[in-house]
């Protein structure tokens, strides 16, 4: 099989392999040119202006005469802005739930609200730049010899970040960073928190205990470097406070919780034409056996879903949520437009190398990621995500700001597909990578969890490929390593979204 046709209205086909002059890829059509492989043939010819299909959906429109045989790629493909007729409510397939007897569990640590865990971490939370390194020296002191007394905790982690001052002290950006730090503060993969501040940022963290109601006690504690009289005290007194901690969070043990207790982060990054073929159709399988379970899958990344959100406001439960979804793309079109961007901006240069040509083609396959379960709620970043089943969280494209956003929501694990390779992980919830290709799960078999290419190569279907991702959840929130876990990333991935001017 040289090429894949996903639906018989497309006019363009996907190569497989690198394809050379004049191999016949339909009935009396072939290659003009040499195709690289995951990148797309023409299969009719189109004249300027005509819409280029793919998936049944437009992903762009001809610059320039387009033969019968040529590659279609970006130097003959044009974006144009989204112009759909919107529906709403008009493709919901209702969630056949599991029966009660027989739904899934996995081994948690649920917390005293009610929460459920699938990781036990002490955080620092800084709520400025100005007091990262406090918080850094203050969890480089617990090393593996100190944590070695507490087997029951997974480490200490310092959560620092380059904003926090020289914002305004309301709107979008002074907002999302404060839920963002409320969600650090009372994620269930955290059994104790430390909150650092200097004391004279914009983000005072007293703001943030008002505002959210937030209570000190053993396992939860504040402090600022201005308070406690410099940076070297501030670390010692923050050693003790979190040594303190420690004994309290060690008596937590994992018991069985249910499935419906996963929230799971669906992202996808260093995304190639295979994404939206293999790796994030799986997914979406899963997240649609999370759904029956009564989980929960938070789709994210409002820029990758351009030109795909009509398709997802055809599943919104109601009309209100579809309807917030197109505010956002709304919000999402202005923010670009005054600062002199396009939201073509994606595909990256990695993405178009790998075969996508437009954020339209790239939407497509990310939306994918979500399944065919009715969408049931639409979220602000950070904002804590409470309805069950598919839904939608606003975030940038940037992967870790925008997983940073989906784990302040309340996402206790993340599921990263990838096709061009990716090395991304994450704290407190840990993060699974799925390869879209054979190829770069074998290249970077130490980073991948999971290979999806199986599905072009080894004869596997999305369904079952899905049902192993879904089994993955269970065995990851149980505790198994994801293999980025293992390696230690995470520490570096908290990325709030910086919304506004920087004054």
């Amino acid at each position: 099989m040289d090429t894949v046709r996903l639906d018989a209205s497309d006019n363009v086909v996907t190569a497989t392999r690198p394809l050379e002059v004049g191999v016949l890829v339909e009935d009396a059509v072939s290659t003009r040119a040499l195709i690289p492989s995951g990148h797309k043939v023409a299969t009719y010819p189109m004249a300027p202006g005509a819409p280029v299909r793919k998936y049944a959906q437009i992903i762009g429109y001809a610059s320039q005469p387009i033969a019968a045989g040529d590659h279609v790629h970006t130097h003959n493909v044009e974006f144009r802005a989204t112009d759909a007729a919107y529906e709403f409510c008009t493709d919901l397939r209702p969630v056949t739930a599991v029966a009660e007897a027989a739904r899934d569990s996995f081994m948690g640590y649920r917390r005293a609200n009610g929460q459920v865990g699938t990781r036990n971490y002490v955080a620092i939370v800084t709520s400025v730049n100005c007091s990262a390194t406090a918080a850094r020296r203050i969890a480089a002191h617990f090393t593996p010899e100190v944590m070695a007394a507490y087997p029951n905790v997974d480490g200490v982690v310092a959560f620092v970040h380059g904003t926090g001052c020289g914002m305004a002290d309301n709107g979008d950006g002074f907002e999302a960073l404060q839920r963002v730090m409320w969600g650090y503060a009372r994620h269930p993969n955290h059994a104790g928190v430390l909150m650092v501040g200097l004391g004279c940022e914009i983000n005072q963290i007293d703001w943030l205990l008002e505002a959210y109601g937030l209570e000190q006690g053993p396992t939860f504690q504040v402090m600022n470097i201005q308070n406690v009289a410099g940076l070297r005290r501030t670390v010692e007194l923050g050693i003790e406070k979190v040594a303190a901690m420690l004994p309290l969070a060690n008596e937590a043990v994992r018991e069985a919780c249910p499935a419906s207790e996963l929230k799971v982060a669906l992202q996808c990054g260093g995304s190639d034409a295979w994404s939206g073929i293999t790796a994030n159709p799986a997914l979406g399988h899963a997240c649609d056996l999370l759904a029956a379970q009564g989980g929960t899958g938070v789709l994210a990344e409002t820029p990758e879903i351009y030109g795909a959100e009509h398709l997802l406001t055809r599943r919104a439960h109601d009309r209100a949520t579809g309807k917030k979804l197109l505010d956002l793309i709304e919000w999402w079109e202005d923010y670009t437009t005054r600062n002199r961007g396009s939201m073509d901006n994606n595909p990256s240069p990695g993405n178009k190398a790998g075969g996508l040509t437009t954020i339209l083609e790239k939407s497509l396959g990310a939306a994918a990621k979500g399944g065919t379960s009715p969408l049931t709620g639409v979220y602000r970043y950070a904002e804590p995500v409470t309805a069950r089943g598919f839904t939608f969280m606003d975030s940038p494209g940037y992967d870790p700001a925008s997983v940073t956003g989906q784990i302040a929501g309340g996402c206790n694990l993340v599921c990263f597909t990838t096709g061009r390779g990716s090395a991304f992980g994450s704290k407190p919830a840990p993060t699974i990578k799925i390869a879209t290709n054979s190829a770069m799960a074998a290249r970077m078999s130490e980073d991948m969890d999971i290979d999806a290419g199986t599905i072009l190569t080894g004869g596997v279907t999305v369904e079952e490929k899905g049902r192993e991702i879904y089994e993955t959840f269970l065995r990851v929130a149980s505790g198994e390593m994801s293999k980025s876990e293992a390696q230690g990333l995470g520490d570096h991935e908290f990325v709030p979204w910086q919304i506004g001017a920087v004054m």
